[in-house]
């Protein structure tokens, strides 16, 4: 149900939906006379929620700011209030609506997969959704902890970490056997059962069963010694070192506590940081901070329920979820996270004991890290208002947008958009482009800076033309002088945008660092002083500009020295690509293959081989 009538706004707007409403669950939006989406709410029962807007007192700045701004209201009910809490929160990681408690830097956690495709299982590094069969352990809070764990792992347990590939066309034992990181199971160096017990080893280890595991890698090291056998005693010894640096390395490791996730919430000044500890298997498997877009009004039960209702829809939650904060829904998000996770969720907010003791260490880091980034931000803001005096901008840029190319004589080419704002670094609006100009001449700047520009800003202008999504630059930075910044306004006037600041950041005469000559439209060149820190802060955008564009170029060459022409044959995926390889020795020696040839491998059909044969040999 929508109504458009811009005539009543505010107060009056909602009195006037009253009429409508009955007690139903469900979620409602509230939309400018722009219909975009102020904010995004759920309710027990809609007509008493959304009679509290109608009051035309009590409410705080933020929300009657809301109210006065309100010209409409969309309305979906729900069959429960667990069903419209799902929802509202997924709305507001969607529409992401101005007066809403927003996680802005949702992130993926790195997990240790053990395969679950293989006679003898790998141990691995994985991300993402849980589509390979197997055993996961975590989340940790960084690549960085899962890295020194698995490192640490294989020194105990000897499990490879090579591809199935890899492992079915071994001959003999790589460096990882000599070096003792790997039981070599590729080469029979170990046996089936022996193999599967230490798989088993692994993930009793993992689950928080490890003082069982230490006991027994001990009982077999003295078992050893007694025996004389004093070499196989010492990698025992090596690996239960191993497993107590593991240990060592995760500092707090809880007593009473054997999976939860221990979440505190600092606010101060309209901001808010959210520490996570991850604790699994009674183990601390590390903690990663988050800042939510919150308000100076915004209070901690409004803030922390937010942040569970996005953190966890695309998080698994562990059966504790231990708070520094109540919320005013706790049997409700419970409930949801339960349905979510397919087990029970608790949701504490504990007085004393070791669970108090790991929400005031977690809060402790809550509170530092947001006083470091309230400190980033002030410099950060001080910059831009520098950035704005050097240049002779109008405000402080919120956006800034820099760009750079990378090629090799042509080969591979590939544009660069890196983006700079009050709180730093916007890593998740950056932006690489393939370029695909087939009539560029090698090593033709100028067309690739075109032909990035006119794709960038075509679909600005697309998709945005009002300009309201925040993802307009206020100034771009171009790595270059007065030809290159006079082809770049010209992009821009062609597209009808002659407000967007353009600066060239050229080298000096003597091409040196700290040299620098900026250009502007109709400007003469000018400098900044040496020890100027509007000159140091532009420096950092182009060479991190540049770092961006050097690893896009990489990736993309490693690609295509990766890709054989079997990837453009139709019906030929990895797996048969990978039966072609291992038959022939090589893409042109299947090019060159006659049709019985072709047909003679295993996996690949008559009516295949004839598709692989007809298309190289059609090619002429």
């Amino acid at each position: 149900m929508t109504d458009t009538n811009a005539h009543p706004t505010g107060h009056a707007l909602i009195q006037d939906y009253l009429k409508t409403l009955d007690g139903s669950p469900g979620v409602y939006r509230m939309l400018d006379a722009q219909n975009r989406v102020l904010y995004v709410g759920k309710a027990r029962n809609l007509r008493a929620r959304v009679s509290s807007y109608a009051r035309p007192h009590g409410h705080s700045g933020r929300i009657a700011r809301m109210i006065a701004q309100t010209a409409s209201m969309m309305f979906l009910t729900t069959r429960t209030e667990t069903e419209a809490l799902l929802l509202e929160q997924n709305l507001i990681k969607q529409l992401k609506p101005k007066y809403n408690v927003l996680l802005r830097d949702d992130k993926s956690f790195p997990e240790i997969l053990v395969t679950g495709d293989h006679d003898f299982p790998m141990i691995r590094k994985h991300r993402g959704a849980r589509k390979p069969k197997g055993r996961y352990f975590g989340p940790f809070a960084s690549a960085g902890a899962v890295n020194r764990t698995l490192n640490q792992l294989q020194k105990a347990f000897l499990l490879r970490n090579c591809s199935n590939v890899t492992f079915e066309s071994r001959t003999r034992p790589c460096l990882l056997y000599q070096i003792r990181r790997c039981s070599a199971p590729c080469t029979g160096e170990i046996s089936a059962g022996d193999y599967a017990a230490s798989v088993r080893d692994a993930e009793r280890f993992l689950s928080g069963r490890s003082t069982r595991v230490q006991e027994d890698l001990a009982a077999q090291m003295q078992a050893a010694s007694e025996a004389l056998e004093f070499e196989r005693a010492a990698a025992l010894r090596d690996r239960i070192r191993a497993l107590t640096s593991v240990q060592s390395s995760q500092s707090i490791n809880p007593r009473s506590v054997t999976e939860a996730d221990v979440v505190a919430l600092h606010l101060e000044g309209g901001q808010a940081c959210v520490q996570v500890f991850f604790i699994r298997a009674g183990q601390n498997w590390g903690n990663g901070d988050f800042y939510p877009r919150a308000g100076a009004d915004v209070s901690a039960a409004e803030a922390m329920e937010a942040f569970l209702g996005q953190f966890y829809d695309t998080h698994e939650p562990p059966r504790q979820v231990i708070l520094s904060d109540a919320i005013e829904n706790a049997d409700l998000m419970a409930e949801a996270l339960g349905q979510k996770a397919g087990h029970r969720v608790d949701l504490l907010v504990p007085q004393r004991g070791e669970k108090s003791e790991l929400v005031a260490g977690a809060l402790r880091n809550a509170r530092e890290a947001l006083g470091r980034r309230m400190a980033e931000t002030a410099t950060q803001a001080k910059l831009l208002r520098g950035v704005a005096d050097a240049f002779g901008l109008d405000a402080p840029p919120a956006r800034i947008e820099v760009y750079d190319n990378s090629h090799i004589q042509g080969a591979h080419a590939v544009g660069a958009m890196i983006v700079a704002g009050p709180e730093g670094f916007m890593k998740n609006a950056y932006r690489k482009f393939n370029i695909r100009g087939d009539s560029l001449t090698p090593g033709d700047d100028f067309g690739m800076m075109k032909e990035v520009l006119t794709r960038r800003f075509a679909r600005l202008l697309k998709e945005d033309p009002d300009r309201e999504s925040g993802t307009w630059p206020d100034l771009l930075l171009i790595d270059g002088g007065a030809g290159q910044v006079s082809a770049v306004s010209g992009i821009l006037a062609e597209h009808g945008v002659s407000d967007v600041p353009v600066i060239g950041v050229a080298k000096g005469v003597d091409r040196d660092h700290g040299k620098e000559e900026f250009h502007r439209p109709g400007h003469h060149p000018f400098a900044l002083r040496r020890n100027d820190p509007v000159l140091y802060f532009v420096q950092r955008m182009r060479d991190e500009a540049h770092r961006f564009a050097i690893g896009t170029h990489r990736a993309r060459r490693s690609k295509s020295i990766a890709a054989t022409p079997l990837d453009e044959v139709p019906g030929v995926g990895a797996s048969r690509k990978r039966a072609l390889l291992a038959h022939f020795g090589s893409a042109k020696a299947v090019s060159r293959a006659n049709l019985a040839d072709l047909k003679a491998v295993d996996g690949i059909s008559d009516r295949l081989a004839e598709t692989i044969h007809d298309f190289f040999h059609d090619r002429g």
